[in-house]
């Protein structure tokens, strides 16, 4: 039966429609997303496209490319998810996001395209997003895989270049329980007789028997081709393109973001055929921040990090990185909120050196959140010093007050966290 069309009044509107329409949430396949892709004339979006995945780091790697690819010049698209505080912020173009006006008006034409076809909200806001992208005539669009890589509705798209990032658990119930498993799904992304950029270190087996009976064209990070040093005078980045001629990039400060996924960034353009100049590739390692990755903020006269770090992998990362912020005498408090089906343990571990006092949170937006009794207790039976709030602003508020000058607040798990505690600092004034 095909359905009437449907015309909802405001960007909001359709999102809550959107949200309720599918029987699922997640439903892995790419048939269904695919003809209305074809019907559309959606599976070429721009002249060059490249695809990232990977359990960390795909959305700092997509804010690389995404800054690299503007400073050469590139009108460039960029798609990422979930979104922070407003759904515009998945769809940038030249890094700026998308009006409200022409999502609805991309969200009406793929209404009128859907037929007897149901798409999840996921799956739907990717064909708006490829269907703007189309119509803004891009150099380059860069396109961050949901969930895994293989049944995902981005990879109905062929890209040019595709970057695996990390490959590590998470999602398991989805994606499978070990990271043969996980990284098969991830190396679903690849093409055959195409480059795969891959910032693990070590991959599973699964994984590069997969991209070798494929046939595509592997840069593994640490390889031959592709890799990233560490010296007195900075970071060395060494990269290789199509021809098997190598660049070096010497010099190169810390990036803002993780080391592997902006390096990723760097080996995926220049497989794409776009060699970025030294100086650009200095400038954005040196000045490209992403929204919730080791954001450095300031709330109320207090320094605040926030990162939506979710899984053993991100966590581990996360206490190497708050190791070098903080100095002896200078206290840390952690707020944290995450869904339940998360490995809330594996979360906590490495951070409970480091931290002096825990609130857990309960998140108001999310009805899949672990509920902060529950993350209390986790965190109780490893002796740590633990308060329970129903809420992140009375959390929020509660620490700031507790802290000296130099004290650092952490602030880290579900996007649903990290985004109502920004919500909650700008109705402080800051």
């Amino acid at each position: 039966m095909v359905r009437a069309r449907l015309k909802p009044a405001s960007l909001n509107e359709w999102l809550a429609l959107l949200e309720t329409r599918h029987p699922s949430e997640i439903e892995l396949g790419l048939d269904r997303v695919a003809r209305v892709a074809q019907r559309t004339g959606l599976l070429q979006p721009a002249p060059r496209i490249i695809s990232i995945a990977g359990t960390n780091g795909k959305g700092s790697c997509v804010a690389v490319l995404e800054s690299l690819y503007m400073a050469e010049g590139h009108k460039t698209g960029a798609y990422t998810s979930p979104h922070l505080v407003r759904f515009n912020e998945r769809i940038r173009i030249d890094g700026q996001p998308v009006e409200d006006q022409q999502i609805c008006d991309a969200f009406e034409l793929i209404e009128g395209q859907l037929g007897e076809i149901s798409l999840t909200y996921f799956e739907f806001t990717t064909l708006a997003a490829l269907l703007l992208f189309r119509d803004a005539g891009l150099d380059v669009a860069v396109l961050e895989v949901g969930l895994g890589g293989r049944l995902d509705a981005v990879n109905i798209i062929d890209a040019d270049v595709s970057v695996v990032t990390s490959i590590d658990l998470d999602h398991q119930d989805w994606l499978g329980s070990d990271r043969a498993s996980i990284g098969l799904e991830k190396a679903g992304i690849a093409r055959t007789g195409r480059p795969l950029v891959c910032g693990d270190p070590e991959p599973p087996t699964s994984f590069c028997d997969y991209l070798d009976a494929l046939g595509a064209i592997p840069y593994q990070l640490g390889g031959e081709r592709f890799k990233l040093l560490d010296s007195d005078q900075g970071l060395e980045l060494i990269c290789t393109n199509h021809k098997g001629q190598t660049r070096t990039y010497s010099n190169l400060p810390q990036p803002r973001l993780p080391e592997f996924s902006a390096a990723c960034a760097v080996q995926a353009m220049i497989c794409a055929g776009d060699e970025p100049t030294a100086d650009n590739v200095r400038q954005v390692f040196a000045q490209c921040q992403l929204a919730g990755r080791l954001q450095l903020r300031d709330f109320q006269g207090r320094r605040v990090l926030l990162d939506v770090a979710h899984n053993p992998a991100a966590a581990r990362y996360l206490a190497d990185k708050l190791a070098d912020l903080l100095h002896e005498g200078e206290r840390l408090y952690a707020l944290f909120g995450v869904l339940e089906d998360k490995d809330i343990e594996g979360i906590v571990e490495p951070l409970l050196p480091l931290v002096d006092g825990w609130a857990a949170c309960d998140l108001r937006a999310c009805p899949r959140a672990a509920n902060a009794k529950q993350l209390a207790r986790e965190l109780d039976n490893r002796s740590a010093r633990v308060s329970v709030f129903n809420n992140v602003e009375g959390a929020l508020l509660s620490l700031l007050g507790q802290m000296r000058d130099n004290d650092l607040l952490l602030i880290f798990g579900s996007f649903y966290t990290v985004a109502e505690a920004l919500e909650a600092s700008a109705r402080f004034g800051d």
